[in-house]
């Protein structure tokens, strides 16, 4: 298996809400993602990512799969901000995500 270089494609915003999740890693099969603005195949992270034709988990970063099928980390329980998600996740089957709403003037406290 070819695993390329790492390759940040745009700065999307952090759509992951909390510190804890449980991530997998999986297999993005050869020309599984959408084709961007250059011709490459990019798996991009917040989809939904199906395995055995059941979705599983939210794909956590970016992906090229345009020349080999590539690793790729697999959120499978945590929490998540949806008006952030690429996509909304509606009736996907996700149970162990749970999906928030982003207030941006939400102000976080300082614990001692």
């Amino acid at each position: 298996m070819f695993v390329g270089k790492r390759e940040t494609y745009d700065n999307t915003p952090s759509w992951v809400s909390s510190d804890f999740i449980i991530a997998r890693t999986f297999t993005a099969e050869e020309g599984s993602g959408e084709v961007d603005d250059n011709g490459r195949n990019i798996v991009k992270a917040g989809t939904v990512f199906e395995f055995e034709g059941a979705p599983i988990g939210l794909v956590l970063d970016n992906v090229d799969v345009t020349e080999n099928a590539q690793p790729v980390g697999i959120m499978v329980e945590g929490y998540v901000y949806g008006a952030r998600l690429p996509e909304p996740i509606t009736d996907s089957g996700l149970t162990k995500i749970t999906v928030e709403e982003y207030n941006e003037t939400e102000e976080v406290e300082d614990t001692p």
